[in-house]
């Protein structure tokens, strides 16, 4: 039997399911779009044992799968936006597998992400065994939900399907690339609302192909706001922090961000701190609230802070034992709880929507970062008409709106047109352990475990943040016209693709997408904003040299 043959037959049954959601669910088109009664917005969450019944999004994201696998495709990617139900569609897919009695994976790469994903498979009524460390069990089940970690470590079991969850996070995993590769030929869908990250779709030769060969698409973030599966934001920002100078290198995503000890040296200012707590009380009293900061020290100085201000604040990070967590975020749900601190643990596998606003304090330029930070607040609730983002990092101006539309398409791993390269990160000098004076590079002291924690003078003062507006929709023809007008001037000038989708985006605040490759002249718009832009970088660029 060929592979096309293994990949159509194990998911063949998830036809069945489609048909039987499309029985209790309307079309998806723009006349049955609608805005939900925010009293009783669309959920999933209570789904049981009985009948899984998805959304017209997730049922044709399923029958998209199955045709992809059908047709050849072997690692296929799903993007579904955070919020928008991919583990239901992952149940759909596992349900439709072992009807067809084939054996399936969910892999994923964090311990709570295991604990979470065999509680919902629990609650659906799917059975199914446990491979992570020591909580492994029940491995002769028909389904697993494994830690990559351990499977690595123990082999991969023989299985018909492997299913990733957040796999954006595949691109810079060796582990990962190596269960694939050890598959030979089993087919292979990642699940990600963020599949931006550098090197997706790259050629591999031990895979024969690209990590991932294709995506499917269920659903944009406006198509599920405009049918009221997500809510709308409202977005304040003040002025950005001073990045000049501040060192960047890649993410685990393969994306070039902000480091963390440099983005704390950067915002972790006194009057910074101050502006958080000063608007969340102008703005965002008595909503319950998710903060991301830019490292441990910062997140328990915020919470601090606003303990200062009377409001009951909680402070969570990777180091916090299992039993503490859950207590922490149990007083989060049941409003005991109104601010939840963090560093970046909550922003991949936790839902909870009442969360109405968000505090961005920490630069970025990792769009993957970004999103599902912005996921949080997204996900509709009966006490939320629409979520609230407070944006003191500069990421809404940097990357646009967390509701635009973004680039649907894998990353090849081919260099990009972008000002700049990586450069080389100075070497870390060795340094007297403050507790046992033992000279060391590490952060913990290996001869007497001392881990020293960075410290911050926080103090409070007031300022004033600005609502930003998105601008106008533009129509589909002055779009198509200005990017066309961008590729002739890409031509002329000897432009890669990048360049025209990225001045694109400058212009319109989204991504081109769904417009035609159809080179035009160049107006008198597109080349006075080109000049506009190139104004303002060598501005930019002399202040930084008279900084210097």
């Amino acid at each position: 039997m060929t592979d096309m043959q293994v990949a159509s037959g194990v998911l063949a049954t998830c036809s069945l399911l489609t048909r039987v959601s499309e029985e209790h669910a309307s079309p998806w088109d723009a006349s049955q779009k609608r805005r939900v009664n925010p009293e009783n917005p669309p959920s999933q969450a209570g789904a049981g044992s009985g009948p899984l019944i998805l959304r017209p999004y997730q049922s044709a994201a399923v029958q998209n799968l199955r045709r992809a696998l059908a047709g050849g495709i072997t690692r296929e990617m799903l993007c579904s936006p955070t919020g928008s139900g991919k583990t239901e569609i992952g149940m759909a897919l596992v349900r439709g597998a072992r009807a067809k009695h084939k054996r399936v994976i969910f892999l994923c790469n964090r311990v709570h992400l295991v604990e979470q994903t065999a509680r919902r498979f629990t609650k659906a009524g799917i059975a199914h065994g446990i491979i992570q460390g020591e909580n492994t069990a029940r491995v002769y089940e028909s389904v697993l939900v494994a830690s990559i970690q351990t499977v690595v470590r123990r082999g991969l079991p023989d299985v018909d399907l492997i299913i990733i969850d957040e796999a954006h996070t595949v691109a810079g995993s060796k582990e990962y690339r190596a269960v694939i590769a050890a598959a030979k030929g089993v087919p292979v869908i990642g699940l990600s609302a963020t599949p931006y990250a550098r090197g997706l779709g790259k050629h591999y030769d031990e895979l024969g192909g690209a990590l991932f060969q294709h995506m499917t698409v269920a659903a944009t973030i406006p198509d599920l706001i405009e049918a009221g599966y997500l809510v709308d934001c409202d977005v304040y920002a003040p002025s950005e922090p001073d990045m000049t100078g501040i060192k960047q290198a890649r993410n685990p995503s393969g994306e070039m961000d902000y480091t963390d000890a440099d983005v704390a040296r950067a915002v972790n200012k006194p009057e910074l701190v101050g502006d958080i707590v000063t608007h969340w009380l102008r703005l965002a009293a008595g909503t319950p609230t998710v903060c991301f900061a830019a490292n441990i020290a910062h997140s328990k100085h915020i919470v601090e802070r606003f303990q200062g201000a009377g409001i009951s604040a909680d402070h969570i990070d990777c180091y916090t034992d299992t039993e503490e967590r859950r207590k922490i975020l149990h007083r989060m749900e049941t409003g005991e709880t109104m601010i939840l601190s963090n560093v970046g643990i909550l922003a991949e596998g936790w839902d909870f929507p009442a969360c109405r606003t968000l505090i961005l304090a920490r630069p970025t330029r990792s769009l993957i970062r970004y999103i599902q930070m912005a996921g949080r607040v997204l996900r509709p609730h009966a006490s939320k008409d629409r979520a609230l983002i407070l944006d003191h990092s500069g990421s809404v101006v940097r990357l646009g709106f967390p509701t635009d539309e973004f680039p649907l398409e894998l990353d090849d791993g081919s260099p990009k047109d972008a000002k700049g390269g990586q450069k080389e990160r100075e070497k870390q000098l060795p340094k007297a352990c403050p507790s046992c004076s033992y000279v060391k590079i590490v952060h913990k002291c290996p001869v007497c475990g001392f881990a020293p924690e960075r410290r911050s003078d926080v103090q409070t003062r007031a300022g004033d943040l600005v609502p930003l507006k998105k601008k106008p929709k533009a129509s589909k023809i002055d779009r198509q016209e200005f990017y066309s007008q961008l590729l002739g001037l890409a031509q002329e000038k000897g432009r890669q693709p990048g360049w025209v989708a990225h001045r694109y985006r400058d212009y319109f605040g989204v991504w081109p997408r769904g417009l035609r490759d159809a080179p035009a002249a160049p107006g008198e718009a597109v080349l006075g904003f080109v000049k506009h832009l190139q104004i303002k970088a060598a501005k930019g660029k002399g202040a930084r040299h008279a900084g210097g």
